[in-house]
């Protein structure tokens, strides 16, 4: 079915998350109209197998879909890993995923070394390993899993002590090892940066939301989907399979923005075979 500019482009992670992609798209396209899935029903997506995650995904993607999305953001990095492929296959709009921004992240070292902080998921998917293939030929590239981070972020823990000592023992071991530039892997680790920041020890750190947005950008435009609306849109429609009240609390902490949420229940879908 073909959308009009006036559409709402759909974004979605497990959780929170992708609240971190949806504040960039929203700077780079601000007359966009945004709807926004957390699928903290079933978070984190970490420690899941891959079927289970790609079911995951393909279940909100179609929710958004039959919801009048033009394009699609899958603004978590282990559902990419797992879906991206076959989500492409199956909708015929725009879809736009991360990508551990290991490619920027081996242009800045100045050391030869960088490191990648995801979700065990993501340090075992194939598309870091892609990435480590083709730009790891002239640089050290560490992955560290980082069990543990997403649950404090979707606790609204962004600068506790506990999300602290946790950073510490992920990120020090890389630094140790001569990282001087750290990825965040990872759409929940942004909603962390003050507290990563403080313990990189003066390590750049690169957040690939804001490439994502261009990207996002570009696509629209070669769609002939960017938005025609003379004005911003309203604030940001969002559903999630969790708690609204949880959601929107997060929110308000993230951007002190009361933001209405509503419950919604996706089950998960049937993976369609490539």
């Amino acid at each position: 079915m073909r959308r009009d500019g006036l559409a709402p482009v759909g974004v979605f992670d497990s959780g929170i998350g992708g609240w971190s992609v949806l504040r960039e798209i929203r700077r780079e396209l601000p007359r966009e109209a945004l709807l926004y899935v957390a699928d903290a029903g079933h978070a984190p997506y970490g420690g899941h197998a891959k079927e289970y995650i790609a079911a995951r995904a393909h279940a909100v993607a179609g929710f958004l879909v039959d919801a009048g999305a033009k394009a699609l953001v899958v603004a978590c990095n282990t559902a990419t890993s797992a879906a991206v492929t076959s989500l492409r296959a199956r909708f015929e709009l725009p879809i736009v995923a991360m990508e551990p921004a290991v490619k920027p992240a081996a242009a800045l070292t100045r050391t030869g070394v960088i490191g990648v902080l995801a979700t065990e998921r993501t340090i075992d998917g194939e598309q870091l390993a892609r990435l480590r293939d083709r730009y790891g030929r002239d640089v050290r590239i560490l992955s560290q899993a980082c069990p543990g981070l997403v649950e404090h972020v979707e606790a609204g823990n962004f600068r506790g002590p506990d999300a602290r000592r946790l950073l510490e023992r992920y990120v020090r071991p890389l630094l140790a090892e001569g990282a001087d530039v750290l990825v965040l892997g990872c759409t929940h680790y942004p909603l962390l940066r003050a507290l990563i920041e403080e313990v990189a020890d003066g390590a750049a750190i690169i957040d690939p939301a804001p490439a994502v947005a261009r990207e996002l950008r570009r696509r629209l435009e070669a769609a002939g989907l960017l938005s025609t609306a003379s004005a911003a849109p309203p604030a940001p429609r969002v559903c999630t399979t969790g708690s609204a009240a949880q959601c929107a609390r997060l929110i308000a902490l993230l951007d002190d923005e009361p933001l209405s949420v509503e419950t919604v229940t996706l089950p998960s879908s049937a993976v369609p075979v490539a």
